[in-house]
C-alpha cells in the first residue's frame, strides 16, 4: 500500500472537506486526512482517516504527520490560544519531516491588521517561513457564504462598516485553489496568493442581493463602534471574540478588504464566483 505524502487538516470542516472531496475526484496522490473525531471524517475514494488530538499536541501531530511531505494546514477554529496552537503545528510538521505546508492565512493579515484574527495569521505566517519548511500562503478574504447568516431576523444587516467595501470569496474557490497548490506544491514555493470574488461590494449591496435571493426585504444598518459594542457583548462572549466580531465590520470600514485580484482564476482556472451565484446555491 501507498502511504499518503499528502494531508489535510480540517477535514471535518467545510473548506477542508471541500479540498479532499475535490483531490479525490481528480485522483493522483494518496492523502492523509487528519481528524480530532475520525467518525466525522468524510469517507473517499484514495483517502485514508488518521486521527490526532489537535493542533495543540505536538507529540500526536509529529505522529500523525509521519511520511508525509506536503501539509494543507487550515487555521484553527477561532479561540484565545489560536496562534499557539498554529506554532505548535507548524513545528509538529517540521520535527515530521514535512517539506512543504499550504496555510490558508487572511487577505489583509499583518501585525497592525484591523481584523483582529488577521494579526494572528501573520505571526503564522512569520513563524511559519522561520521554521526552515517551504511553504504558500493562501490569503482568504472573508467568506461569501456567511453574509447571509450575519442578517438578522428582522431582515437586518448591522455593523459599523459605512461605505467601505469588501471582495469576500466563495468557500468553494478557495478550495479549489487550494486543492490546485496542492497538485504541485512545487511549483507555489514561496508564494502568497490573495483569493478574493469578482467584485468589491458595500455592505448595503451585500444586503440588497440577500434581499433579492430570500424574497424579502433586507437593510443594512451602519452602527456606531459603541452600539456595535453594546450589541455583541450581550452575548457573554469573552473580550476577545467581541472584538474580533466588531473588527470583522471595521475591517471593511478601513477599505483594507476592497482589493479584488484575480489569484483564483490563476490557481483554479475559473473565474470568481459573485455572491449572487453563492446565494442560488445555497
Amino acid at each position: 500500500m501507498t502511504l499518503p505524502d499528502l494531508a489535510l487538516t480540517g477535514a471535518t470542516g467545510a473548506l477542508g472537506g471541500a479540498v479532499a472531496r475535490l483531490l479525490s475526484l481528480s485522483g493522483g496522490t494518496p492523502t492523509r486526512l487528519l481528524a480530532r473525531d475520525v467518525s466525522r471524517a468524510p469517507v473517499l475514494p484514495g483517502a485514508e482517516v488518521v486521527g490526532f488530538a489537535g493542533y495543540a499536541d505536538r507529540a500526536s501531530a509529529v505522529a500523525a504527520l509521519e511520511g508525509v511531505r506536503t501539509l494543507l494546514m487550515v487555521s484553527a477554529s477561532e479561540s484565545a490560544d489560536r496562534l499557539q496552537q498554529h506554532r505548535t503545528l507548524v513545528d509538529a510538521a517540521a520535527e515530521a519531516g514535512v517539506e512543504h505546508v499550504v496555510y490558508t492565512s487572511f487577505a489583509a493579515a499583518s501585525p497592525t491588521c484591523t481584523f483582529t484574527l488577521g494579526r494572528d495569521h501573520a505571526a503564522t505566517e512569520q513563524h511559519l517561513e522561520a521554521s526552515g519548511l517551504t511553504w504558500t500562503h493562501l490569503r482568504d478574504n472573508f467568506y461569501l457564504d456567511v453574509f447571509p447568516l450575519f442578517v438578522d431576523d428582522a431582515g437586518v444587516l448591522r455593523g459599523p462598516a459605512g461605505d467601505g467595501r469588501v471582495a469576500a470569496v466563495a468557500r468553494a474557490d478557495v478550495a479549489a485553489c487550494a486543492a490546485a497548490v496542492l497538485r504541485d506544491p512545487a511549483a507555489h514555493t514561496g508564494a502568497t496568493y490573495t483569493l478574493t470574488g469578482p467584485e468589491a461590494l458595500s455592505l448595503a449591496e451585500v444586503a440588497e442581493q440577500v434581499g433579492e435571493a430570500e424574497g424579502r426585504t433586507v437593510t443594512y444598518v451602519d452602527e456606531t463602534l459603541r452600539e456595535a459594542y453594546a450589541s455583541r457583548s450581550s452575548y457573554g462572549a469573552p473580550d476577545w471574540q467581541v472584538e474580533a466580531w466588531v473588527s470583522t465590520y471595521t475591517a471593511i470600514a478601513s477599505g483594507e478588504l476592497a482589493e479584488v485580484t484575480d489569484d483564483v482564476r490563476r490557481l483554479s482556472g475559473r473565474r470568481a464566483t459573485g455572491l449572487r451565484e453563492v446565494l442560488r446555491r445555497r
